[in-house]
């Protein structure tokens, strides 16, 4: 039972590094246009990663003057970016008083091969 434990923990901590890494291998360029009721994030994602990246949604936040993030707007990127590709990307965040800044992260991914898109 014990080395059960210790053989899923390593696993998890093996994946974990996996995805810490693989987050690192995204350049993100954007740019907010403000409304009274929304911005509009709009950008491009780099892909710099050895492998295709499958599924790519990103987040955009608006954060207040202390980093907290007081809105959100979740966008699908695309199916599939080749690695050393890129690809736009829009995602609306509700106008909120009090938001200062936007930051955007790649916030869901799969890693892939190329023989593996669609």
């Amino acid at each position: 039972m014990k080395r059960s434990v210790l053989a899923v923990t390593a696993i998890l901590v093996v994946s974990a590094a996996t995805c810490v890494r693989a987050q690192e291998s995204f350049r993100i360029t954007w740019t907010v246009d403000r409304t009274a009721e929304r911005a509009r994030v709009e950008g491009r994602i780099f892909n710099d990663a050895r492998l295709d990246v499958h599924d790519v949604s990103v987040t955009a936040e608006a954060l207040d003057s202390r980093g907290r993030v007081v809105a959100r707007g979740i966008a699908f990127v695309s199916p599939v970016i080749r690695q050393g590709g890129s690809a736009p990307f829009v995602a609306t965040v509700p106008a909120v008083a009090g938001a200062t800044t936007y930051r955007v992260r790649v916030t869901s991914f799969r890693l892939g091969f190329g023989s593996e898109s669609p």
